[in-house]
This record gives structure tokens, C-alpha cells and sequence, in this order.
């Protein structure tokens, strides 16, 4: 074969869009590392990562597990997961956000956006 049949594909570029060191993308907060103009349900559990909460989890295509409540601490949360540790009775529940109904705080909520730090 000749070497023109595949080629690398090229791409324009805008020399106006790189992004300095001084201006990280996304409008990052340096106290939370996430966009905070965001307030999606991964953003707002990282913002309360150790405190109790109680988890409600309904998996569809299960009759053993129908719907769960995990109880425990935030620990992580991910796009696509929460990790909760229950200090109870020492486990660890990974939950994919995809079965999360909703999630009960036993205490205050920290929530950002809108430039603000709230609390509710």
C-alpha cells in the first residue's frame, strides 16, 4: 500500500482558547477542586464528604434487593458512584449513582453554587 492511504487527520486550532496557568479551566475552586458553577448530585456529596448520612437505593431488576438504605459516612462520590463507610459495623458500600433514589444528611448540608458557599 502507499503510504497517503491513511493519514492523520488534522484538527484547526484557535490560539485564543489555551488555557494559562493563571486561568484553570472550568472555573475550579481551589477549596473544593470542582467546577462550583455546577451543582450536580456528585458535586454536592463531594462538598459533605464525612458527614452520616442514609442512603436509598432501589435496584429494579432485583427481587432480593428490591430497595436498601445504606447508613454510614460519605467518603467518595464520583460521577457514577458514592462510597460510604458504615463505622458500625466496618463496611464499605460502593453505590452506583444510577440506583440512588436520594440520600438523608443527620446534619447540615454544605451546598455551593452560584459563587456562594451555603449551608442549608
Amino acid at each position: 500500500m502507499n503510504g497517503n492511504y491513511y493519514q492523520n487527520p488534522t484538527f484547526p486550532t484557535n490560539q485564543n482558547t489555551i488555557p494559562t496557568p493563571s486561568s484553570p479551566p472550568g472555573n475550579i475552586s481551589s477549596q473544593s477542586m470542582m467546577p462550583i458553577e455546577q451543582s450536580y448530585i456528585e458535586n454536592i456529596l463531594r462538598l459533605n464528604k464525612g458527614k452520616r448520612v442514609n442512603a436509598y437505593v432501589s435496584y429494579p431488576d432485583s427481587n432480593e434487593w428490591r430497595d436498601k438504605v445504606y447508613s454510614g459516612i460519605i467518603e467518595e462520590a464520583g460521577r457514577d458512584h458514592l462510597i460510604i463507610s458504615d463505622p458500625v459495623n466496618g463496611n464499605w458500600y460502593l453505590i452506583r449513582m444510577i440506583y440512588l433514589d436520594y440520600v438523608e444528611f443527620m446534619e447540615r448540608i454544605n451546598y455551593s453554587h452560584d459563587y456562594s458557599e451555603k449551608t442549608f
